[in-house]
């Protein structure tokens, strides 16, 4: 898991430096001007009225059990139409799933994933999709991705059960299709891929041709989604 302070997909802080202010004159003030733009564009859903109705402990994945994280450990949106959710990462906690859920729920952490998914397949939701949950290191990556946190440790392939595939491959299949996401490896990747990142997981015993085959599997009996696909 990683904090909403980690590099954005670029490699480079948003903003414009004063240096570059100064030595591109007018070209970096519309820059700037640009960026500003797009900020309240996101923002628009913020104003009174236009935020879309929610309920506390309201679950996006029916099968989950809600356990909320910490608010510090993720930043309130309105995704997707503040930001578009094209991607889903996937993480190995590093030790239990109460562990999972006792660090996520302190403020002190400043990190959480969306679900987190126990040995047995039981799956705990801890952040509703719509906001964004500080779990890549990357600005970007989390603002466009539902990160979901697996019980167990990456040297220690007993740890990936059954059980534990099958459950987030549900779950996987159906944020996929919630949100028109491709079930490949583009699309669904592992926390050691995001740019930037110093994580390894899930690591080299998470079995991944095993795992896309049920997500792919899962994602068949499922109804189309919004956008027709099936």
């Amino acid at each position: 898991m990683g904090s909403e302070n980690g590099k954005r997909g670029t490699g480079k802080k948003r903003g414009v430096r004063r240096r570059a202010v100064l030595l591109g004159g007018g070209t970096a003030v519309v820059g700037t001007a640009v960026l500003a733009r797009e900020e309240l564009a996101r923002a628009w859903w913020r104003l009174p009225g236009m935020e879309k109705p929610r309920t506390d402990g309201a679950l996006d994945h029916k099968a989950a059990e809600w356990t909320a994280a910490h608010q510090a450990n993720w930043r309130r949106a309105d995704r997707p139409d503040d930001y578009v959710i094209d991607r889903v990462v996937i993480h190995v906690v590093q030790g239990s799933y109460a562990s999972a859920l006792k660090v996520f729920r302190n403020p002190l952490h400043q990190a959480a994933t969306h679900y987190v998914v126990r040995k047995d397949g039981h799956v705990a939701q801890m952040v509703r999709e719509l906001d964004v949950a500080f779990h890549a290191g990357n600005r970007d990556m989390n603002e466009r991705s539902i990160g979901i946190e697996h019980e167990g440790f990456v040297d220690r392939p007993r740890d990936f059960t059954a059980e534990m595939y099958a459950g987030s491959a549900r779950l996987t299949a159906d944020i996929c299709r919630r949100y028109g996401i491709p079930v490949d490896r583009e699309h669904v990747i592992g926390h050691v891929e995001v740019e930037g990142t110093d994580h390894t997981d899930p690591g080299p015993h998470w079995e991944w041709d095993r795992y896309m085959e049920l997500v792919r599997r899962e994602r068949t009996r499922l109804p189309a989604g919004p956008d027709g696909t099936a």
